[in-house]
């Protein structure tokens, strides 16, 4: 029978049992035993790198360089005389590597030519006090280890990397999750492009210092992965000696599901993304065990399939063949129905072979056609004579790809190599996120043997008096402090933007020491900062302490707190603008309250004389509106509506 592409993808996804998100419940991710776990990185606020005396947190543009350097990459042997199969795969690739350097951001030691200096004792210092936030045993002594990287990312090929704790673990308000380790690195480059085999990076990013707490996989649904990653920035930012902003905190979902393997989503950007993404991959591996079920009821055993592939010449009339490039025609025996299973939303298992096309035999996208694509790119008479070229039978798949001739050895390799693994259920591999949901192949899972000890570095005694001192200042746990939010009756909204911010100092301060209202000062720093800090942005930052002295000036001078409502955009705008000052500029005067509620008679008589519609609740509201900006800062409005109301009733 003919295959309907489309049909097919749409009855594959109902037969894996696919819903989305907002339709998922626990049980759904119990059918399938959803697991994660998370790797997540943090910058350290240190003004040097992490092993030269270059400063930290200087950025540059992409075309803003000095000078480049061009690298070849190659896999070293690990202590056990084994090759990492990550760094196997990205020698495979036969990249060329270019590196964009700045002067005042990079020094000969980030291109491999001196030695490390001693590691920075700045972020050690910030590292270890993270470490006992996160409940961690503190290691002895610190051992520096090489972590092979051959995708470029960092021009030595490796990256020094050193344990600080183990076994810890965070505490959220219905479970704990516990921590594997927490370690000290340095931080790779930023990429600029890859295209082809030319990858470019530039080094403004490269060493600067970067931890790493590694959770286990505890999290049995998306949105818990999420509330614990929250949890671990939330924490590193509580100490104030962390960077923030774009990229200074990334993480590594990692997901697996029952009869799975360890997938690794890298580079996920925002905490937000985990949810969804960590829900899709789940059942990408779940449909991929079903893809592995079909297969082995085709296939008795592996060894039995054997793709078979030809050049196409001149004489095929497809209109995709781009100039310098070759084609070849791939049958896949018995894919049937396989190509067009649903893997994610909106991709399917064909996607999973030009994933791979793109990474390991650097054919660009598009970089394949196959007979089951779910829009017609190819006529039904040209499969036919694809079909009849290869000798295909009526239960195979076909695919075309193109490219440079010196890729297509690799690029066939890819091709049976992927399908194979098809057999055997979920590959273990790292992928990465997209803003979608969904996620692309992107390496293969690195092992234990891209580790080896570093040779040019002694090991760090720690000695039980250094970590006490380390513990002397540490802030209070995020649990402890959430607790107090709950306790204040904070609105639950404004918890992220508090521990993002790290303004639950702040906020405690004012409640405590100036025994402000904590409902009206949760509500005042979660919600009213934050909606106008991301509207007006002044000339620097306001600090954290013009706050605290906002409201203790207002206490002082007996003016109702919410006029700090209205002083706020212009303390935004105006950061170093004195408060008196600012009073000014808002026509603010200090009006008696007597004064105000003797105004409320005549405004009540002129509504009744004028007003089409008298309502009392229309009536009361206009009231208000005429008397708000004199009584903002003078009276509680909830006094002067009291008052209103007393009036129209005893009027």
């Amino acid at each position: 029978m003919k295959l309907n592409p489309a049909k097919n993808y749409q009855s594959t996804k109902r037969a894996t049992g696919y819903v989305s998100r907002l339709k998922a419940r626990q049980e759904t991710y119990d059918k399938i035993g959803f697991m994660s776990g998370l790797e997540v990185h943090q910058q350290l606020l240190t003004s040097e790198k992490l092993f030269c005396h270059c400063p930290a947190g200087i950025y540059n543009k992409d075309n803003d360089y000095d000078a480049e350097l061009v690298r070849h990459m190659r896999p070293t042997l690990s202590e056990l005389g084994e090759y990492d199969g990550t760094a196997l795969m990205e020698f495979k690739t036969r990249k060329e590597i270019l590196y964009r350097i700045k002067n005042n951001t990079a020094c000969t030691y980030e291109v491999d030519d001196t030695p490390p200096f001693p590691m920075n004792n700045e972020a050690l210092d910030i590292a270890i006090e993270i470490s006992l936030l996160s409940k961690l045993n503190i290691v002895g002594e610190v051992h520096i280890t090489r972590k092979q990287y051959l995708d470029g990312s960092i021009p030595t090929g490796f990256q020094r990397t050193a344990i600080l704790g183990v076994e810890g673990e965070i505490e959220l308000p219905h479970k704990k999750i516990r921590l594997i380790q927490l370690s000290i690195e340095e931080d790779s480059c930023r990429e600029i492009s890859d295209k082809g085999h030319i990858r470019v990076f530039k080094t403004d990013r490269l060493g600067m210092p970067l931890i790493e707490t590694v959770t286990y996989p505890d999290c049995i649904n998306p949105d818990e992965a999420r509330q614990a990653c929250d949890y671990i920035r939330f924490l590193n930012r509580s100490t104030n000696k962390v960077r923030t902003g774009m990229g200074a905190g990334r993480q590594d979902v990692n997901v697996s599901c029952k009869g799975g393997s360890r997938v690794e989503i890298k580079g996920v950007a925002h905490s937000k993304w985990i949810p969804e993404l960590t829900h899709n991959e789940a059942f990408r591996q779940w449909a991929l065990l079903r893809i592995m079920s079909l297969l082995k009821k085709r296939f008795t055993t592996a060894e039995k399939f054997k793709i078979s592939h030809k050049p196409l010449d001149n004489k095929i009339n497809i209109l995709i063949e781009k100039p310098g490039e070759k084609m070849t025609a791939v049958n896949l025996p018995g894919f049937k129905a396989i190509m067009s299973h649903f893997t994610q939303p909106g991709k399917v298992f064909a996607d999973e072979i030009s994933d791979r096309l793109k990474v390991i035999a650097c054919l660009e996208k598009p970089n394949m056609i196959h007979s089951e694509d779910l829009e017609n790119k190819l006529g039904a008479k040209d499969w036919k004579q694809i079909r009849e070229v290869l000798g295909s039978g009526e239960e195979d798949a076909q695919l075309i790809f193109w490219g440079p001739e010196q890729d297509i050895k690799t690029a066939i390799e890819t091709i049976e190599e992927r399908c194979i693994m098809a057999f055997t259920g979920v590959p273990g591999e790292t992928r990465k996120a997209l803003a979608d949901g969904t996620t692309v192949f992107e390496r293969v899972l690195p092992g234990a043997d891209r580790m080896y000890p570093d040779t040019d570095t002694i090991p760090i005694p720690l000695s039980s008096e250094y970590i006490e001192e380390r513990g002397k200042a540490l802030p209070s746990y995020i649990i402890n402090r959430y607790s107090k939010l709950r306790s204040w009756q904070i609105p639950e909204d404004s918890y992220t933007y508090i521990f993002s911010k790290n303004l639950f100092p702040l906020l405690e301060s004012i409640i405590e020491e100036l025994g402000t209202d904590p409902g009206y000062a949760g509500r005042f720093i979660g919600q009213t900062i934050k909606f106008y800090e991301s509207r007006i942005h002044g000339p620097e930052k306001l600090h954290t302490q013009r706050i605290f002295e906002l409201f203790a000036y207002l206490l002082k001078k007996k003016i109702d707190l919410k006029l700090a409502e209205k002083m706020l955009p212009l303390l935004l705008e105006h950061p170093k603008m004195d408060f008196d000052s600012v009073l000014e500029s808002l026509k603010f005067k200090k009006t008696d309250k007597e004064h105000i509620f003797s105004r409320i008679p005549l405004l009540i008589t002129k509504f009744r004389e004028t007003a089409i519609n008298s309502n009392p609740d229309n009536e009361h509201n206009w009231i208000m509106g005429q008397l708000r900006k004199l009584s903002t800062g003078n009276i509680k409005l909830h006094d002067l509506s009291n008052k209103i109301r007393e009036a129209q009733t005893n009027g």
